[in-house]
């Protein structure tokens, strides 16, 4: 079956490998370098654990983000609510017998690797609700009838990955839905009645939140309040990346880092370190690289023939891009600190697993552009 959905026409191997956006994929091997370096030096230029992982993952991510490229989008429009479906599985099942540390409920146990099924949704999500509206007349998106599902297909993951509790992963995944809603041609008035709806729920809302959650709010208004607790992490994440200042410290030579003020320095916080090293100018250029990747990705969108795999590149886009601001703006204190990973760069294997098969997709969008639905 697989061998029917990645041959397409006439089209030889070579033929479709040189339908590549070599622009992309050269950009995506960077960054995955680049991050490999970031986690040498988290490691205090050892090659440690984390390093060794990371590059495992990465080039064992990177064969498999190669393999699914050459997909017909046909597969992906027939087989989007089985992955959704498979996805929000996992997800109960980490609900009722997921692995637990550092007090949430987030990972199976698959001995090769600690699966994350909430940073899976993230894509399937983005792939149901493509093919949801694919289906549906311009002109009726905005009708009531086609509200309820798209809602209903949201807020079960996002009430269940809330659960575990990981209300940043969640925040994520629901705002990955909504960019698809939007960009599919939802009205802009239900998005204005949601926003106020939630503005006044806010206070319930946080009444239900864990006690670390609530702290994590408390430290973003005013992370003095608690210099060596809750507001610790984020002093000195503004203290490293303000120490690098423009040039950086050079490589391997962050002393924040080093010295080990920084916590998470692998994982949440690896931009501090990135930034510490090589300073304004070398952050601008890894954020110059994540750009570039939303314009490509965009780009495959608008050259693609159907119009699933336009809604499928411009929402992948859009959601890539908040994962990036996101994260960049919790570092440097304009968010509060959420858990969300820096794609690719972030140690983490399902993390990495996610973006990297969101990627592949793009790029089977690509190599079939001609293809129609």
């Amino acid at each position: 079956m697989i061998a029917n959905y990645t041959h397409y026409g006439n089209q030889s191997f070579k033929e479709k490998f040189f339908s590549f956006d070599f622009m992309l994929f050269f950009l995506i091997l960077a960054l995955g370098i680049i991050s490999i370096f970031a986690m040498y030096s988290t490691e205090q230029g050892n090659f440690g654990y984390y390093t060794k992982s990371h590059l495992y993952r990465f080039c064992t991510f990177f064969l498999i983000f190669f393999f699914i490229s050459f997909f017909k989008i046909k597969f992906w429009l027939n087989s989007a609510y089985l992955y959704y479906a498979l996805i929000l599985i996992l997800l109960v099942i980490v609900y009722y017998f997921g692995v637990t540390a550092s007090g949430s409920k987030r990972w199976i146990n698959l001995i090769f690797i600690n699966l994350q099924p909430s940073e899976l949704m993230k894509v399937s999500l983005i792939l149901f609700l493509a093919k949801y509206y694919y289906k549906i007349p311009s002109e009726s998106i905005t009708s009531i009838r086609y509200i309820f599902v798209p809602l209903f297909v949201l807020l079960i993951p996002f009430l269940l990955v809330a659960a575990q509790p990981d209300l940043g992963t969640a925040t994520l995944i629901f705002a990955g839905g909504i960019a698809t809603m939007w960009l599919a041609g939802l009205r802009m008035k239900y998005f204005i009645y949601s926003f106020a709806l939630f503005i006044c729920l806010t206070p319930l809302g946080i009444s239900f939140l864990k006690p670390y959650q609530k702290s994590r709010i408390l430290t973003f208004l005013n992370p003095e309040r608690d210099p060596l607790g809750a507001g610790y992490q984020i002093i000195q994440s503004k203290i490293a990346i303000g120490s690098g200042g423009i040039f950086g410290k050079g490589y391997l030579q962050g002393s924040q880092s080093y010295l080990d003020y920084l916590p998470e320095k692998h994982t949440d916080f690896i931009f501090t370190l990135f930034s510490e090293e090589f300073g304004l100018l070398g952050s601008m250029g890894l954020l110059l690289i994540y750009v570039l990747i939303v314009y490509r990705i965009v780009r495959v969108g608008k050259r693609a023939s159907n119009n699933f795999a336009k809604l499928y590149c411009f929402s992948f886009a859009t959601a890539f891009f908040t994962y990036v601001g996101v994260n960049m703006m919790m570092v440097l204190g304009l968010l509060p600190i959420v858990g969300a990973p820096l794609p690719i760069m972030s140690y983490g294997g399902s993390a990495m697993l996610s973006i990297m098969a969101g990627l592949g997709i793009v790029m089977s969008c690509k190599v079939h552009e001609k293809e129609r639905t």
